[in-house]
């Protein structure tokens, strides 16, 4: 029996892309901060595209610490998320289409994140991402860094624990 060919890869991006985009779309705060994130194969980087509303302090200027602490931990709970998503997306089996129109299943809640901030966020663009360190049915512990410049100058890291999403009992789960 002849072993079916495989998909294009621009058809598997595209796949992916959209449903990068449909777990993003599910947070209205991300779309309200400026934050994007950039997709390579299965992993990915936040990015807080930098903007004067982000300033907390004009003296400096420095990027506002709740503005910081967000984007940590939107990052965090985005590259959880699309790390229980990524197989199914890979497989076929979830779509952005489904995604979209059978409702998500849910995000992962935040139990607690802790921030460090390091140094001073300039007005620039900053980048962060997140290392999955445990993920279980019930809780995940992730671990977040965050850099401007040189990604070797970090300028804040955090660290959270999350509640899992349960599966859905009247439907699909995303």
């Amino acid at each position: 029996m002849p072993r079916p060919r495989p998909e294009p890869m621009q058809v598997v991006k595209q796949r992916r892309d959209a449903a990068l985009n449909a777990l993003v779309g599910e947070i209205p705060y991300v779309q309200f901060m400026g934050f994007t994130f950039d997709r390579r194969g299965d992993e990915l980087t936040g990015v807080l595209n930098f903007d004067d509303k982000l300033i907390g302090n004009p003296f400096l200027p420095a990027i506002h610490g709740g503005v910081t602490a967000a984007f940590l931990e939107v990052t965090a709970i985005v590259t959880l998320s699309w790390a229980q998503l990524y197989p199914r997306i890979e497989s076929g089996e979830l779509d952005a289409e489904a995604m979209t129109r059978d409702g998500f299943a849910g995000l992962p809640k935040t139990i607690d994140f802790t921030v460090d901030y390091l140094r001073s966020g300039l007005p620039r663009d900053a980048y962060a991402r997140a290392t999955v360190n445990r993920s279980g049915r019930r809780y995940a512990s992730v671990h977040v860094a965050a850099w401007q410049d040189n990604r070797d100058k970090l300028f804040a890291q955090g660290t959270g624990h999350f509640l899992m999403p349960q599966p859905r009992k009247d439907g699909p789960q995303a």
